[in-house]
C-alpha cells in the first residue's frame, strides 16, 4: 500500500512537471523567448507551437524569405526544425524537471518529402505516450531507451507535404548528490 501511494505521489508529480512545462510551451510570449534564447534559427524562420498536450504537439513552419529554398518552396532543413519540434517537446514535457535528470539526443532523422512546401506546413506528433513509455522504462531499468516519433507535415489544404521519423535516445542521469 505505502509503495502504491508513493507510486500514485511520483505519477502525480510527473504530471504536474509536465503540466508545467507545457504551460510554458503554450505561452507564445515565453515560448518565442526560449526561441531567441537557445534556438535563434527557429525563432527566426518562423518555427511556432501551436499547441502541446502530453500525447500530442503541433508546429509550424511558414513559407517566407527566411525559410525559403531557391526553387520557391520551404527549405528542407527548416521543415525538419518543425518536424523535429513537434516530437522533442513531447519529449521535453515528460523529462522536465525529473530528478534524477534524463538526457535526451536526437540519434536519427528520416525525412520523405511527398509535395512541395509553399505555404505554412503544420507538423503533428502523436507520439506522446510512446515517448513517456520509454522514459518511464529508462527510469525503471536504469538503463537507456531508444525511441522512433513520426511526425507528418500537412500544408493548408491538408495534404501531406513531408513526413519525418526522429529517433530520440533517453538516459537517466546519475545522481550527482
Amino acid at each position: 500500500m505505502i509503495n502504491d501511494q508513493c507510486l500514485m505521489i511520483n505519477n502525480h508529480s510527473i504530471m504536474s512537471n509536465a503540466s508545467q512545462f507545457l504551460s510554458l510551451v503554450n505561452s507564445p510570449l515565453k515560448f518565442r523567448l526560449f526561441l531567441l534564447a537557445k534556438l535563434p534559427s527557429a525563432f527566426f524562420c518562423g518555427v511556432r507551437v501551436r499547441s502541446a498536450d502530453e500525447e500530442k504537439c503541433v508546429v509550424t513552419v511558414p513559407f517566407k524569405w527566411l525559410s525559403q529554398n531557391p526553387f520557391r518552396s520551404t527549405y528542407f532543413a527548416c521543415l525538419a526544425m518543425a518536424a523535429e519540434m513537434s516530437t522533442g517537446v513531447l519529449a521535453m514535457a515528460h523529462i522536465y524537471k525529473r530528478n534524477p535528470a534524463v538526457s535526451m539526443l536526437v540519434l536519427d532523422v528520416k525525412g520523405n518529402f511527398i509535395k512541395k512546401a509553399t505555404g505554412k506546413t503544420r507538423f503533428t506528433c502523436e507520439d506522446g505516450s510512446l515517448i513517456r513509455q520509454s522514459i518511464e522504462e529508462a527510469f525503471g531499468t536504469g538503463d537507456g531507451r531508444i525511441v522512433t516519433a513520426r511526425s507528418a507535415g500537412r500544408n493548408e489544404s491538408g495534404e501531406v507535404v513531408a513526413e519525418f521519423t526522429i529517433t530520440w535516445s533517453f538516459k537517466v542521469k546519475p545522481n550527482s548528490n
